[in-house]
């Protein structure tokens, strides 16, 4: 079995090379439609929506859905199939109802919201995928360090997102098995006023997604040149 991770893509803040960068992986790897497709969350940034203090110069909360769906629908092209996990930003429609107090009945499901087929992408909490060699966990975050993370689940491997800045792949032995854990970066726009806040930061995003081919776990980088632009290199 192959899977394909991607992660935090913060519509409709996500890196202008996103889309290509990702056809080109799925290309690479001769990706087909009988294999497994997960989005680990934060595929919209939801900023006009957030807790904390949002730019007054991005745009509105209207605006902002309007531009994420139709970075969406480029997405579902390339995605046809997509298990999703719900997640701090994904998830802001849903965490602000609860907030205010709304009951599930009057809101949309996210398929509806985002203009998706219902069928083919659907949302978890979080995800088991099983084959031949062995099971994966799939969450949007458990702990900063992955390598914990895993160390508590009795899975093959662990795969996780959320922190920008980090692009690890990290294994430890079992006294059943070698186990691995990931944690996939993401594929935003460091420099749109979104993401202002981690500007002071020394540890910087750090972009790509990562495969899972016949059990065995791979990070792919989306390296930059100078302009920020991607090299066109995997």
């Amino acid at each position: 079995m192959k899977i394909f991770c991607i992660s935090d893509l913060h519509y409709p803040y996500a890196h202008k090379d996103h889309l290509s960068f990702l056809k080109a992986v799925k290309s690479k790897f001769r990706f087909t439609p009988k294999d497994k497709y997960i989005m680990l969350g934060d595929e919209l940034d939801y900023s006009a929506l957030s807790f904390h203090d949002s730019d007054p110069d991005l745009p509105n909360s209207t605006k902002e859905l309007e531009l994420s769906k139709v970075y969406i629908k480029k997405l579902e092209k390339i995605f046809p199939k997509l298990e999703l996990l719900n997640s701090n930003h994904g998830s802001m429609v849903y965490r602000k109802r609860k907030f205010h107090g709304f009951p599930k009945q009057v809101f949309k499901d996210y398929a509806e919201i985002l203009e998706v087929n219902k069928n083919n992408w659907k949302w978890h909490d979080s995800l088991v995928v099983k084959d031949k060699n062995g099971k994966y966990y799939f969450t949007h975050s458990m702990n900063a360090d992955c390598l914990k993370s895993a160390q508590a689940l009795n899975y093959e491997g662990y795969i996780q997102s959320h922190y920008h800045s980090k692009f690890e792949l990290k294994y430890f032995s079992s006294p059943e098995a070698l186990r691995w854990s990931m944690t996939i970066g993401c594929l935003i726009d460091k420099d749109s006023l979104a993401f202002a806040y981690s500007r002071v930061n020394i540890k910087r995003p750090v972009l790509g997604c990562a495969v899972i081919i016949d059990g065995v776990p791979q990070l792919v980088p989306m390296t930059l040149e100078r302009g920020g632009r991607w090299s066109g290199k995997l």
